[in-house]
């Protein structure tokens, strides 16, 4: 059998059933271009599932940060603050304005944005005039950030956050959806995450003045003409009315998939916590409800006498896929000339995270039997170490 059916995937796209529906009524109307009642719909009930004014459907996550960016005024030679801790494209779209990243560690109780570390940049920015434009906060693996203390020194600066909730639609933070607290927020539906539109994402906002300022930059930025006439630069950032078909599907079964992601998790916990400390998972802050979109653990080499790099090459040898966790932009090469404020003067969260974590098979799709299979390479490799 091909090796590719028989692979166990980190965060496979899970289908529910209903997708071809909305795909179906989008041919038999012929909206297949760009935009349509898709679209429209897909934007309300996003919004009305998280409690915000308006959405914006967009091709990607990168896209949403982008025109938040630039609804925010940012412009070559600003700052811009960036969690660390994430994937590139949560700060690609700063070096798209022209402007200068500046990147924040996580703090140990949510991996997210430090509160500490935020303080001294911003700090060190008033002293220099050079206070950010915006502040980019990633929710992480599918956990908010303690956002309360981030928005109250951003707040007292008068500095707007971003929340890139790519990876954490459907948590929540004191009982509000992450991706809501900040001035806009960012979801991604590749084909990774919780729920897929197999490529798309979603800029959301109370301000719906705008997001529709964002709409005509991401169609085009066409004015009012009869004939096709542009005033200002856009850019071509909507979302298909096929592939929001696939988004109002997913979207109706994101609870179940949250569910689901969470046994998974459980079903780990139970097994690898009862080894003591030398495993320990991603903690779940206790102010709100984290999707567990992957599954991320510490691996302590000293006290499990493997590496989460052994893990990770004797995972890949039974097929089985998994990842470190990310790699944090300030110790990406495209970054390294940029500012960087650890979580202290002797601790850089991030870079701990990123040296001994591991994220292993999380999808809501994955089976008992599939997920033993994980659990038992995991414990041979453990085993193995124990006997020599």
């Amino acid at each position: 059998m091909n090796k590719l059916t028989n692979r166990i995937y980190l965060s496979p796209p899970h289908m529910c059933g209903s997708e071809l529906m909305y795909i179906n009524e989008a041919f038999d109307s012929n909206w297949i271009a760009p935009l349509g009642p898709n679209v429209e719909a897909f934007e309300k009930e996003l919004a009305s599932y998280v409690g915000v004014e308006g959405a914006l459907a967009l091709n990607s996550g990168t896209a949403a940060i982008h025109l938040a960016l630039r609804l925010l005024g940012v412009s070559k030679g600003d700052a811009v603050f960036c969690s660390s801790l994430t994937f590139v494209a949560s700060a690609n779209p700063i070096l798209y304005q022209g402007a200068i990243p500046v990147f924040i560690d996580s703090e140990p109780g949510s991996w997210n944005m430090s509160p500490q570390a935020l303080e001294r940049a911003l700090m060190d920015a008033e002293r220099s005039n050079t206070l950010p434009k915006a502040v980019i906060v990633v929710n992480l693996y599918g956990q908010s950030a303690d956002l309360d203390p981030l928005l109250n020194l951003c707040n007292h600066y008068g500095v707007p956050i971003i929340e890139d909730a790519a990876e954490s639609l459907g948590a929540t933070y004191k009982n509000k959806a992450s991706g809501t607290i900040g001035k806009y927020g960012v979801y991604s539906f590749n084909g990774n995450k919780i729920i897929t539109t197999s490529g798309g994402g979603m800029l959301v906002s109370n301000d719906k003045a705008s997001l529709d300022k964002a709409r005509f930059w991401a169609t085009q930025s066409r004015d009012q003409a009869v004939y096709y006439q542009h005033s200002e630069m856009g850019y071509n950032y909507r979302l298909s009315n096929i592939l929001a078909g696939v988004g109002r599907a997913q979207l109706q079964v994101l609870e179940d998939r949250v569910n689901s992601r969470r046994e998974v998790f459980n079903r780990y916990y139970n097994h690898f916590s009862k080894m003591g400390n030398g495993i320990r998972f991603m903690p779940e802050a206790n102010f709100g409800r984290s999707t567990r979109w992957l599954t991320a653990l510490m691996i302590d080499k000293d006290k499990v006498g493997v590496s989460s790099l052994d893990l990770l090459a004797e995972l890949e040898k039974m097929n089985i896929e998994a990842r470190p966790v990310w790699k944090p932009l300030h110790l990406q090469p495209l970054f390294s000339m940029y500012k960087y404020y650890s979580h202290s003067q002797f601790e850089s969260i991030s870079e701990q995270l990123f040296k001994n974590g591991l994220c292993i098979p999380s999808g809501s799709s994955l089976t008992e039997k599939e997920q033993n299979k994980v659990i038992g390479c995991i414990d041979h490799c453990l085993s193995s170490v124990k006997r020599l």
